[in-house]
């Protein structure tokens, strides 16, 4: 069995080791793995091989996810200092606004350069502090593969493994692309003030999720077990089409 073979199998086997909790089906007429276009998901795996909905590549709101890349940039390219690590291991284990905004000051160019060093079309900073960045579903799920592949032993995919079960601001963190068989670790992001915005982005062995709803959290998780049955179904495609 090939690289890629195996790699696949892995996913499949991942997706498969159980099956989701009960999701809202939505309306009647809906058929239970569509996504309603308030919400856009984008799976992806190191080798390339990808899924996602129409809306994948629409520039949304990064909410707390940009994080990931603040964070990311200053491992990478700062100054090695605790203080930085500290501040990184909040962002990530917490969602702390705090810390991220104290971090992206030290590092005003991180969001830019992370998002031309990955090649994420969608991805850039606002005006203003880091919470007007901007991204897509299938940027995050990009940029999770590559880290995935490329820097396995990153200390923010082991901060996404171990993250706290309530965020710095009190939220819940447990739902959304979390809620996915498989998944290993998870960022979570969500608006403020109304409208709701939330977004999650996950890995498991050999994929990487991710999700933006203009909706609730409760909704997020609808939507993305909803998913599930393409996803397998996609992956399985997948997988009948690499060569042996």
């Amino acid at each position: 069995m090939g690289y890629r073979t195996a790699a696949l199998t892995t996913l499949i086997a991942a997706c498969l080791a159980a099956a989701p909790a009960t999701a809202d089906p939505g309306p009647p007429n809906r058929p239970p793995d569509a996504v309603p276009p308030r919400t856009a998901l984008s799976v992806r795996t190191p080798l390339g091989l990808d899924w996602g909905t129409p809306n994948q590549y629409e520039t949304r709101s990064a909410l707390s996810t940009a994080k990931l890349y603040i964070v990311d940039y200053a491992l990478r390219h700062g100054d090695d200092s605790a203080g930085d690590l500290e501040l990184a291991e909040r962002m990530i284990r917490y969602s702390d606004d705090a810390a991220a905004s104290a971090l992206s000051a030290k590092y005003p160019a991180a969001i830019d350069a992370v998002a031309a060093e990955y090649a994420l079309a969608q991805t850039r900073s606002g005006p203003g502090d880091w919470s007007t960045a901007v991204t897509s579903t299938a940027d995050l799920a990009t940029f999770l593969a590559v880290k995935q592949s490329t820097d396995p032993t990153s200390p923010i995919l082991e901060w996404m493994a171990t993250a706290a079960p309530t965020a710095a601001d009190g939220t819940a963190q447990n739902w959304g692309t979390a809620r996915l068989p498989g998944v290993v670790g998870t960022k979570w992001g969500w608006s403020d003030l109304p409208p709701w915005e939330v977004a999650s982005v996950s890995f498991g062995p050999g994929f990487s999720v991710a999700a933006h709803t203009r909706g609730t959290p409760e909704e997020q998780t609808a939507d993305v077990l909803g998913a599930f049955p393409e996803m397998v179904r996609e992956a399985l495609r997948m997988l009948i089409a690499v060569p042996r």
